[in-house]
Formats: structure tokens, C-alpha cells, sequence
């Protein structure tokens, strides 16, 4: 079985306006920044990165509640975004870090 698994520290970068599935689910859409330092060849690497972001239900009830800027942990997974051009980081799970 292949594992698709994210886990990140990263700040709200921005909020989207809050928009409803057909059923009625609430979905927020949102971007995600991170920085931090990686070991790679024996060397420290900054890493800075900016992520486009999604949840449903009451993850984005929550999060739509959160100051930009704020910085949190976030595990989730990866997919498609529409059209297949990027990706985009489902949030299943996340913590005040």
C-alpha cells in the first residue's frame, strides 16, 4: 500500500472566503507558509516554502477563526488541485504549535 502523509509546522498565510459543497459541508481554502532548516550532504539548507491548503467541515469552521499569521501543526495529505496543475495539502488534523 502506498502512504500519502504530510505533517508540517507552518502560518497561516491567508484566508479564503468560507464557501459550502452542495450538502451543505463547509470547505475553507487557504495558503500556508513554512520556513526551517533541513540536513542535507552533511549541510543546513533553509527551506522556504509557500502551500495552498484545504479543509472541510469543522477543521474549516475552526480554522476560518484563526489570526493570519498564526502558526500551527498541521497533518494531513496531498492531492491534485483542480485541474491538476499543483498540489494541494488536505488538512485532517492540526494543533496550535
Amino acid at each position: 500500500m502506498s502512504l500519502n502523509s504530510l505533517q508540517l509546522t507552518a502560518r497561516i498565510a491567508a484566508l479564503q472566503a468560507m464557501r459550502y459543497t452542495p450538502a451543505g459541508v463547509p470547505v475553507l481554502e487557504m495558503a500556508l507558509s513554512h520556513s526551517a532548516q533541513a540536513q542535507e550532504l552533511g549541510g543546513t539548507r533553509e527551506v522556504n516554502l509557500s502551500l495552498n491548503a484545504v479543509a472541510f467541515g469543522a477543521h474549516a469552521e475552526r480554522l476560518i477563526k484563526q489570526a493570519v499569521g498564526s502558526e500551527w501543526q498541521f497533518k494531513g495529505f496531498l492531492a491534485d488541485a483542480r485541474r491538476g496543475k499543483s498540489v494541494v495539502f488536505h488538512i485532517q488534523e492540526f494543533v496550535q504549535n
